[in-house]
């Protein structure tokens, strides 16, 4: 597949890139897609929510009132489930949510998210690019160059630059990550998959 490379300014620079078959021209797996989506999720959770059960709750285990002959049910400690403050019966307790995937199992993930936004035409080239200074109205300005402004936009960069970075960050529909942190989750979640000159050879590396 051979996509032309545009500039800042969304025009053509009579330059071609040619995007790896084995890469952006797959036999998509959605089940691989559904696993590392899933396990992307699954990683961002804290797990860090408790409550106290009947044991873990401070109060007196006085028996509250006779066995029998009350005409109600039995009662033996004010810490039960059924009373207001009491301990709560089966919840939540801290734990970690995070599984393994197997190395081969996410690169065919993230390859048939790729292959999908190249069906869709949901891939653009633009020429590597950088900000003098963070200018979130710059980066708005690249946006609607390219025509992806009314869209969620996924930029990928070769590395690290924290003017784009910065210039990107208050924007909600738009985001800025290295083609090593590429993950199928961001590419599925994004309209438009932005991709710079250099990051492409990256993302072959990284994916072959």
């Amino acid at each position: 597949m051979e996509l032309v490379v545009l500039n800042k300014a969304g025009e053509d620079t009579g330059k071609k890139v040619v995007l790896s078959d084995s890469i952006y021209a797959v036999e998509p797996n959605d089940h691989a897609i559904y696993l590392d989506v899933k396990q992307y999720l699954a990683n961002q959770r804290q797990g860090t929510h408790k409550s106290k059960e009947r044991g873990e709750i401070s109060g007196s285990t006085r028996k509250l009132k006779k066995q029998k002959g009350t005409g109600t049910a039995r009662c033996g400690s004010i810490k039960s489930p059924l009373f207001k403050g009491g301990g709560r019966v089966f919840g939540p307790k801290v734990r970690d949510y995070s599984f393994k995937l197997n190395k081969k199992l996410k690169r065919v993930a993230r390859a048939s998210a790729l292959t999908y936004k190249a069906k869709n035409n949901g891939i653009v080239i633009v020429e590597d690019f950088s900000f003098e200074l963070p200018k979130t109205k710059e980066f708005i300005a690249l946006l609607q160059n390219l025509k992806v402004d009314n869209k969620k936009a996924l930029v990928v960069v070769a590395e690290n630059n924290k003017n784009i970075y910065l210039s990107s960050r208050n924007l909600p529909n738009a985001e800025v990550i290295t083609a090593s942190d590429i993950n199928t989750y961001k590419i599925m979640n994004a309209s438009s998959v932005i991709i710079t000159e250099n990051s492409v050879g990256v993302i072959e590396n990284i994916l072959s």
